[in-house]
């Protein structure tokens, strides 16, 4: 989508920015001139390179002041105190934050590298693998949206948009705890939207619509999703600046898949056709 103008100084957080679908969106935000803050769990050359490319977007994007609209902090988003330290600097750099992307994920790789072949099932999962994806996909996008959506809510305008995953990944057999922590995610976003309804602040999901091209599945030549597929990461700029633009005030408690979006449409058509009729009552048994 043409970018809207008033994203031209729009704060982000991204979380897990510093590969995959974070890194695409960061990217995607940057040339359209928004300011990034692009978290990753650990230091090192992949958050360093992240951080270079999106500075490159900006610069491409708005000129060469772009590369000021892009920073980088180590932020485990399991560590309530380490969030509320990423949203402060935020802050303190950027002077607000306007959206909050949740995309930090652990996949089912800890629980088994072969975990797409040979399913685990879940009693033969290790306690501390299961604890670190659940803290990480559940708690760790709680944590972000506590730390951010207060200052959103004094300000009456914010955007809280959770990564998620296809509806059959989390009733998969062989996929627990990854599948429940995403629908435990999308329950969350549910209820979010609810309780922050009349603020100005909204909360969507979003989504791939299939398995990503990312390090959430082990590499070889075998490297696909369950039926087959495999979506570039890249598949997330489609919606993204809709999602944090002021096209989309006042949609909240949706569900955006990227696969469906159609960027031959104007933004808001092709925001209609990727979002996921909604349901009164879900259901998952």
């Amino acid at each position: 989508m043409a970018a809207d103008p008033a994203l031209v100084g729009r704060v982000a957080i991204v979380t897990g920015a510093s590969r995959g679908l974070g890194l695409e969106m960061a990217l995607e935000m940057a040339a359209a001139g928004m300011r990034v803050m692009l978290t990753a769990s650990r230091p090192g050359q992949a958050l360093d390179e992240a951080m270079e490319a999106a500075r490159k977007a900006a610069t491409d994007g708005v000129g060469p002041t772009g590369r000021d609209n892009v920073a980088g902090i180590v932020a485990d988003v399991r560590s309530y105190a380490t969030c509320e330290a990423a949203v402060a600097e935020t802050v303190a750099r950027f002077g607000r934050v306007d959206v909050l992307v949740n995309n930090a994920g652990v996949g089912m790789r800890l629980i088994s590298e072969r975990f797409n072949t040979e399913p685990t099932r879940f009693w033969e999962a290790a306690p501390e693998a299961w604890k670190a994806i659940v803290d990480t996909n559940v708690t760790g996008a709680f944590n972000m949206a506590r730390a951010a959506v207060p200052g959103m809510v004094a300000r009456g305008f914010g955007k809280v948009v959770n990564v998620s995953t296809s509806d059959q990944t989390m009733v998969r057999r062989g996929y627990s705890p990854y599948g429940p922590t995403k629908a435990a995610l999308e329950a969350a976003s549910r209820v979010w939207a609810q309780d922050l309804a009349g603020t100005g602040v909204t909360v969507n999901v979003y989504l791939p619509g299939g398995a990503a091209d990312t390090d959430l599945l082990p590499s070889g030549p075998g490297k696909k999703g369950a039926d087959g597929n495999l979506l570039p990461p890249s598949i997330m700029r489609r919606g993204i600046l809709w999602l944090c633009s002021d096209a989309s005030n006042g949609e909240t408690g949706g569900r955006y898949i990227a696969r469906l979006w159609n960027d031959a449409l104007a933004p808001d058509e092709a925001a209609a056709g990727a979002r996921a009729p909604h349901a009164d009552k879900p259901q998952i048994m």
